[in-house]
């Protein structure tokens, strides 16, 4: 039996295929079971609810052999050890409570760099595998830089201006992952019941490149021209925080990427096993596109 949270996110939605094809028990647990797709809900065992309550995950372990842990974006937070911490403390009383052997998270990159102390929601990240960890279980942390799936919350702005903005040097190539690609990796260690211990697992794509490189390859995908422009962090964090986000999710998306800024996704070396397959510009290609109707 394999657990799924966050089953209509956007990695965990794409993690299921994985595992029904393989034809493996599998439950999840869902907020709003209405949800998950109809062809998926017939084929899962579903519990509703927060994997943040101990009663919904203490249910959904049961007789579970591995889990897929993933927390929820709480843009509202009152702080990152309540998003990262508090919430994950339910499950690790779950995973010694019923005996979970296997878990696979989805984490951030960085460990070891110069910056991580003061890195925001990759700090905190951080310290929920540590958590995770000291329960016993055998976890595999998936460490991600940032997501070429991100682009999609811009999709208004590439459409309606030609541009993307973020507080990054436009120059500063580093490594960008598609969410299906991390997906596919969590499914196979899911379906692998040979690894032991604690281990971090880094996910990042094909090729680093720079937010000018990103821009080249949009313009040349989308047949028009894409801009990229860099805003301050100060600017950022305003605009966080008119969106409705808290002071503390904005000061943790604000730190994270003066990290980012300051080589926070470059200190892991590139490694065949890191690298997966989806280019930035395949992903152009099959999602940005279509969500442009273009």
């Amino acid at each position: 039996m394999i657990v799924v949270t966050t089953p209509t996110g956007a990695i965990g939605r794409q993690v299921l295929p994985h595992l029904l094809a393989a034809e493996v028990p599998v439950r999840v647990i869902a907020r709003d079971p209405a949800r998950l797709p109809a062809d998926i809900r017939e084929r899962v065992d579903v519990v509703a609810g927060s994997h943040g309550d101990i009663d919904v995950v203490t249910e959904a372990f049961a007789g579970a052999d591995a889990v897929f842990w993933l927390l929820p974006p709480d843009r509202q937070t009152a702080s990152l050890d309540a998003a990262f911490l508090d919430f994950t403390r339910p499950a690790c009383e779950a995973f010694k409570s019923q005996g979970v052997q296997r878990v696979v998270g989805v984490s951030g990159l960085g460990r070891g760099a110069a910056s991580v102390g003061k890195a925001g929601l990759v700090t905190a990240s951080l310290a929920m595998d540590d958590l995770i960890a000291s329960t016993g279980v055998n976890y595999r942390a998936l460490t991600m830089p940032s997501f070429m799936d991100n682009y999609l919350w811009q999709v208004e702005l590439i459409k309606s201006q030609g541009i993307f903005v973020a507080p990054l040097s436009p120059d500063l190539k580093r490594p960008t992952c598609a969410t299906r690609d991390i997906a596919a990796v969590a499914a196979e260690l899911l379906l692998d019941d040979s690894w032991r211990g604690y281990d971090s697992v880094p996910v990042l794509g094909p090729e680093d490149l720079s937010n000018s490189d990103m821009a080249r390859i949009m313009s040349e995908v989308l047949a028009r021209p894409i801009r990229f422009q860099q805003v301050s962090g100060a600017a950022y964090k305003a605009t966080m925080l008119e969106s409705g986000m808290s002071a503390a999710m904005a000061q943790g998306m604000y730190d994270m990427l003066e990290a980012k800024e300051n080589g926070l996704d470059n200190a892991e070396p590139r490694t065949p096993q890191a690298t997966t397959p989806t280019t930035f510009r395949q992903w152009c290609e099959e999602v940005l596109a279509p969500a442009l109707d273009c």
